[in-house]
């Protein structure tokens, strides 16, 4: 009786506390539907929006709608990507309150068996510019392939701006906290228009009568329904565009005005045994407001081998979004971003067509990333000054010298508190003559470059060495059968390590490694630094074996080898960053003059006459505050490899370490800081580190000999804890 109550009083018990416990659950399960908060574990907090994303939406004056088309159901990755872009849009939810919003539509396949409103929603897509994607797909062992959306559009008052295609969770958010600042930055500049954006059709009737026989019938529709893209455009910006159709046949005038946008101009002697007489028509499409210009072609060539020639209009589905482009660069919408485009300099469309040596001096990945967040300003120092809208000038490979004057400009824009990026080459690589590339029998000459911007620097306390870089943790490149195969180290390209990278600036925390190629080391001259009340950030080195080539220079791989001694090898510093304020290197020297060109002795003898007639002596006239000799706070990047920036380096979709620290360099010279660390935390390069081949022989010999004696002992140490406790157990019983 007394065990039936002890037993009814335990079953009461535990009947209390399962009902104290559902209790608390449902308690927890309140808490987190009305008290929403997320923990990220990962090391680069992956899963959680940046400071600059918080700074941006959290900044919206007006509400901001993210449409979401992604068709559901999809297979991996692809399924993984819609669950990120989910969590991501209820985070920037979280800090854009009630100005951020959000909707998935659910998008079939154009195949099979749709709803109604899932066509309505295609359409949508369709309206914004979203088309769907092919994707693979492996199910049973099989490859198959399905259309997929994949892609959303961000709508800020009648602003629109579009991801058409989200392939992937890399730099997403990234794209998103741009995409959302532009808008804002986009309708802030539209309205502060004084005067409308005149977009202009260039199309000579003539073309009409040979549109039939280059395939071109659809010709005489272009004006109307170019007209009715720019009306629909011109409703979402809030009445600043115009439209006009130009027909340079009926106007002799509108010739010499094409010439000067450089549109296409088609001419053709007497067709269809002299039906068609002669004739020449122009074609294009010009977006103009002010003294800034944009050309957009409409119409392709193609030469066709076995074919001929071939033309083609634009896609017109296309246009509004082409447009739309143009719009932001001809408004300025971005930051401005200076580029050196004379003295020799790297150009950034990459060479003519029919230059050999246009691929691998290409910078059109550097230019195509760079212009997503920044207007590029082509700065010619020999014509002009740098202009006050640029923050930072970038100059790529120099090869001609620079005149005092123009080294005076650089010195005062960094006294202006602006910053450099000096992108820079030791030497200047000569081709034999009739060697357009590197061949075999004939190796190039490398003569030290002398431009002037040495001086600058050994004033301001850093030089570049006139040697090349070399290192055994270099790349290594797959040797062709034929030559005996196997790899061939490339010791002019040195593989950055993580540990070789300084980690002190925040952007280059989640940088774990880089490649270098044709880079020469840099010293730094410490007490002229101090002296100077600078600061120098030491950005990544070479690895402890490294060495320095200087002259002769020979970069074959094949005749290139380590030195025999260890201690003709050390780690060589590859890439700085000065900041502070920088003392002008003509402070106690004459303002130098510049040099008058051609045009400036023309412009000067034609106002001769109006000179002589002045009375006064201008050089009584005593100029003040005519330089600045100490500067504001500024920067100076110095890197001496312009190969950096080429095409074979930076990635076009701007996701390896190399694009992301260039990127990142840019931003951080723009005062973008917070911008630059969130690209960087995407990088998801994580290298081992390197290891000593002592270490790797005790791990070895460990797993192998240690790691099962160590089993073993634990096994023995279990079973003598048990016989132990049941010795003790029968000695209890045996009193």
């Amino acid at each position: 009786m007394r065990m039936s109550k002890m037993g009814g009083k335990k079953i009461s018990g535990n009947y209390f506390k399962f009902l104290v416990y559902l209790v608390v659950v449902v308690l927890i399960n309140l808490v987190g539907l009305t008290a929403f908060f997320r923990v990220d574990l990962t090391e680069n907090q992956l899963y959680s929006i940046s400071e600059a994303s918080k700074r941006v939406v959290s900044s919206l004056s007006e509400p901001l709608t993210v449409q979401v088309f992604f068709t559901k159901n999809l297979p991996a990755p692809h399924n993984n990507t819609e669950r990120y872009l989910h969590d991501l849009l209820e985070e920037y939810s979280i800090y854009g309150n009630r100005y951020f919003n959000f909707q998935f539509f659910d998008v079939n396949p154009d195949t099979g068996d749709i709803s109604e409103q899932a066509k309505e929603n295609q359409e949508l897509a369709r309206n914004y510019g979203i088309h769907p994607v092919q994707i693979q797909v492996i199910e049973k062992d099989e490859v198959k392939f399905q259309r997929a959306y994949m892609g959303l559009a961000l709508i800020h008052g009648d602003m629109v701006e579009r991801i058409p295609t989200i392939t992937s969770t890399m730099g997403l958010e990234y794209q998103l906290t741009m995409a959302i600042q532009k808008l804002t930055n986009k309708i802030s500049a539209i309205l502060s228009l004084e005067d409308k954006i005149q977009i202009k059709l260039f199309l000579s009737s003539s073309l009409e009568v040979v549109a039939p026989y280059i395939r071109l019938n659809e010709i005489s529709k272009l004006p109307g329904k170019l007209e009715s893209i720019v009306a629909g455009l011109n409703d979402k910006s809030y009445g600043k565009l115009e439209f006009h159709y130009l027909d340079p046949t009926h106007d002799q005038s509108l010739e010499t005005l094409s010439e000067k946008y450089n549109l296409m101009n088609l001419k053709w002697p007497p067709l269809s045994d002299g039906e068609i007489q002669p004739g020449k028509g122009t074609i294009g499409l010009v977006m103009e407001y002010g003294d800034k210009a944009v050309t957009i072609p409409l119409l392709q060539v193609l030469r066709v081998p076995l074919i001929g020639t071939r033309y083609t209009l634009v896609d017109l589905e296309k246009m509004e979004e082409i447009i739309s482009e143009n719009l932001e660069s001809l408004i300025d919408i971005n930051e401005d971003l200076g580029y050196l485009v004379d003295h020799g300099t790297l150009q950034l469309s990459g060479g003519s067509p029919d230059d050999p040596t246009r691929r691998q001096d290409s910078l059109s990945n550097f230019q195509s990333l760079i212009s997503q967040n920044y207007t590029i300003k082509r700065v010619n120092l020999k014509d002009g000054n740098i202009p006050e809208s640029v923050d930072c000038l970038v100059i790529v490979r120099p090869t001609e010298k620079f005149t005092d004057y123009e080294l005076f400009q650089i010195d005062q824009f960094l006294m202006r508190g602006r910053n450099l990026a000096l992108f820079l080459d030791a030497f200047n690589e000569i081709m034999p003559p009739g060697q357009p590339t590197r061949s075999f029998n004939q190796r190039p000459r490398y003569v030290p470059l002398n431009t002037g911007l040495e001086k600058l620097l050994e004033h301001y306390g850093i030089r570049i060495k006139k040697s090349y870089a070399m290192d055994e943790n270099s790349y290594r490149q797959r040797v062709p059968t034929r030559f005996g195969g196997g790899e061939q180290a490339v010791y002019f390209a040195p593989i950055i390590k993580n540990q070789s990278i300084n980690k002190e600036l925040d952007f280059m925390t989640n940088i774990k490694g880089l490649v270098a190629i044709k880079i020469s080391p840099l010293a730094l001259d410490s007490e002229r630094v101090a002296e100077n009340g600078l600061k120098a950030h030491k950005l990544f080195t070479s690895s402890e074996k490294s060495w320095e080539m200087g002259e002769p220079i020979n970069l074959n791989p094949m005749f290139i080898q380590p030195p025999q001694s260890e201690d003709e090898q050390q780690s060589l510093d590859l890439a700085y960053i000065l900041e502070g304020e920088f003392p002008s290197y003509f402070d106690g020297k004459p303002v130098p003059e510049r040099e008058e060109s051609e045009k400036d002795l023309t412009k000067t003898s034609q106002t001769s006459s109006e000179k002589e007639k002045s009375e006064v002596d201008l050089s009584k006239i005593e100029p003040e505050g005519e330089f600045l000799t100490k500067g504001r706070n500024g920067r100076i990047f110095l890197i001496a490899s312009a190969e950096m920036l080429k095409d074979n380096i930076l990635d076009a979709r701007g996701s390896n370490p190399n694009t992301s620290f260039i990127l990142n360099v840019i931003d951080f010279l723009n005062n973008r800081q917070d911008i630059a660390v969130m690209r960087s935390k995407e990088q998801r390069f994580n290298p081992l580190d390197d290891t000593g081949a002592g270490t790797k022989t005790f791990i070895k010999s460990f797993n192998i000999v240690a790691l099962p004696i160590l089993v073993n002992l634990i096994g023995l140490l279990v079973w003598f804890r048990r016989h132990t406790r049941k010795k003790h157990i029968q000695m209890m019983f045996q009193r």
